[in-house]
């Protein structure tokens, strides 16, 4: 599906708006990492704890991280929601300046305790800024950036990661003055990530008057309450968590499982983080490229059954591996094996899978939570992201001190992800459904689209076009960045395949008055009480699919509709149906499949909004047949 001409989102990276923002994240989460895997190497290579073990080294420095999320995520996402944004973010990264302080004393003299204890402060930094990173982008950027601009944060978080990671083992590993060098860096990206944090554009407070609530039990319930009132959100919510679980096996088990399965040294883990990173990276950025800069969370389900596929074939592959000698490997050694490159496959693969699945998530939630409360409801996602990974660390734990090999860890957690991920889809229908119409719009037909800025994102309205097939309400919802609710012929919903579709989209059915008066009157019922809870509302005025491929008179049903409820109509016009499988060229639609094979291209023209008092049958008509006349896009 194409639209307009737009601007790449790396464009974001040369605008204000956009750019102190992203590097004062970008710098704090590869400073995060960099001081993590650093002490992750130093007490699983170097340094001997007795009452720390090195295998479950990973594991205690990632639950002490997350700790933070449970305890003040809440009163983090009241801060966000209260106070402008940029001075928060000023703030936090002066509380990093002196965090990194007592890192580079506790590395010093090697004080493991205090490192811990920087682990957890560094927890509570990151704790503090996340509500405000993802509340800071639906404030700056509009829907067809939306997607772009979190796909940048989720590539530059990650490649911050793989940074931070490299270094953080590169730098712990050279020898003699590594743990020096370590500390004077985690103190320069400090540094520098506080200078950067000035030129962060003014963001005013969206809930100036809200009344802090100090007790962060009692909020964490509110603001998981106030999370369960958006049922797509919350669910979403629930989705990006079991990510985070996900990936947190993954990612806190690479050092242990670079020495103890694949046999390598510090490089070798480093490099899975490199290949992990880059494999997020990539599956984040190409979103944007997907979906068309729309957030299009049809992609969810196919980087769901990715993260299984290649989660479980990491297991088969590592269980396949012969013997390693005692002696570890170094990078040169591990690359030369070809049984390796499998395993750095699925490990790219597995990450970009998930970066496909994440950046919609994040998208949607931004997009459709209320603006005076969106931070807080990111809080309530970050706490459910950290239950999750703390959930993660435990299980990982269990299973591991029950005997199981790190590469049966992997198996287990691909197989939960199909349980999960799939509970999650049957609670929200709308993830399997928009993938369905992006393999109608890209398989079946090619679309694309000009005017589609012209749909709004938010807001009651009604669009209305042409009917040409049975499938134009698919192409027409994929266009839309949100949830379109349509008043369709009650026979289609008696077509096989079609019909289930419909009834799954809650498509509202309409029957002739003369026909059924009940069914009649119900219908219009069920398309005000659409519009009275602020929602897009799509009609056929037609009144049925055309039987010549002509534009016939529009029915006056819509003014019915405008006379309790005057909202903007927007008219549209599809291009190049008529002849397609799905309409009625010879009488039947369907009766020949793929007639015109696939990727056929057609089209759709979106006009301006016309005012509800400016609205007439013969008007509107009037305006969809001038859409029509237009060169198809």
């Amino acid at each position: 599906m194409s639209h307009s001409p737009p601007t790449s989102q790396f464009a974001l990276l040369t605008q204000r708006r956009f750019a102190p923002f992203f590097w004062t994240q970008f710098l704090g989460a590869a400073n995060d990492n960099l001081f993590k895997f650093a002490f992750t190497v130093l007490v699983t290579y170097q340094l001997r704890v007795s009452w720390l073990d090195a295998k479950m080294a990973g594991l205690v420095i990632g639950a002490l991280f997350i700790l933070p999320f449970v305890l003040l995520s809440a009163t983090a996402g009241q801060w966000a929601d209260k106070y402008d944004k940029a001075r928060i973010m000023r703030s936090i990264k002066l509380l990093e300046l002196g965090i990194m302080g007592l890192v580079a004393w506790g590395f010093f003299g090697q004080q493991v305790p205090l490192l811990l204890a920087c682990v957890f402060l560094m927890g509570l930094h990151s704790t503090f800024f996340g509500p405000v990173k993802y509340a800071y982008l639906p404030q700056h950027l509009n829907e067809r950036e939306l997607t772009g601009g979190n796909g940048m944060v989720e590539m530059g978080t990650f490649v911050a990661i793989l940074l931070g990671n490299v270094g953080g083992g590169l730098l712990m590993s050279i020898p003699q003055v590594g743990v020096l060098w370590t500390a004077l860096a985690c103190l320069s990206v400090a540094v520098v990530g506080c200078l950067v944090s000035w030129r962060i554009p003014a963001s005013p407070s969206a809930d100036p008057a809200l009344v802090l609530n100090w007790n962060p039990a009692t909020e964490t319930w509110r603001n998981l309450k106030l999370a369960a009132q958006y049922p797509s959100v919350f669910r979403s919510l629930l989705g990006i968590s079991w990510m985070w679980y996900f990936g947190a096996v993954f990612l806190a088990q690479f050092p242990s499982f670079a020495r103890d399965v694949l046999g390598g040294d510090e490089q070798v883990a480093s490099l899975l983080l490199v290949v992990f990173s880059v494999g997020i990276a990539t599956g984040s950025l190409l979103c944007e490229t997907f979906s068309h800069r729309h957030v299009e969370i049809g992609l969810v389900p196919m980087g769901a059954l990715g993260m299984t596929v290649f989660a479980f074939d990491l297991y088969l592959s590592s269980q396949e591996l012969a013997p390693h000698g005692a002696a570890l490997q170094s990078l040169g050694q591990f690359m030369a094996q070809s049984a390796h490159w499998r395993i750095m496959a699925d490990l790219a693969l597995l990450a970009f899978s998930a970066g496909l699945y994440s950046v919609p998530m994040y998208a949607l939630i931004q997009l459709r939570a209320k603006a005076t409360h969106r931070a807080r409801i990111i809080a309530a996602n970050n706490i459910l992201n950290a239950l999750f990974m703390i959930v993660s660390s435990l299980m990982a734990g269990s299973l591991l001190s029950a005997g199981l090999s790190i590469p049966q860890v992997f198996g287990v957690t691909a197989v939960l992800n199909v349980i999960v991920v799939g509970y999650v889809f049957w609670l929200m229908p709308e993830y399997i459904l928009r993938l369905v119409m992006l393999f109608v719009t890209r398989i079946v037909y090619r679309l694309k689209v000009r005017g589609d800025e012209h749909l709004p994102t938010d807001g009651a309205a009604i669009l209305v076009c042409n009917h040409v097939s049975f499938v134009d309400a698919v192409i027409l919802g994929v266009i839309s960045p949100r949830p379109m609710i349509f008043l369709m012929d009650h026979r289609i919903f008696k077509t096989p395949g079609l019909g289930f579709f419909f009834r799954a989209i809650k498509a509202i059915p309409i029957a002739p008055q003369k026909e059924d008066p009940v069914a009649y009157e119900r219908a219009f019922e069920r398309a005000r009480q659409a519009l009275n809870e602020g929602e897009l509302l799509c009609l056929f005025p037609e009144g049925g699919i055309t039987r010549d491929g002509t534009l016939q008179p529009f029915k006056a049903g819509i003014m019915k509709i405008l006379e309790t409820n005057p909202v903007p109509v927007i008219p549209s016009a599809l291009h190049n149906l008529w002849g397609s499988t799905f309409s009625r060229i010879e009488g039947v639609a369907m009766s020949k499949p793929l007639r015109r094979g696939l990727f056929n291209r057609v089209g759709l023209v979106v006009g301006e909004a016309i005012p509800a008092d400016q609205v007439t049958p013969d008007g509107l008509r009037g305006r969809v047949q001038s859409l029509l006349d237009q060169p198809s896009p």
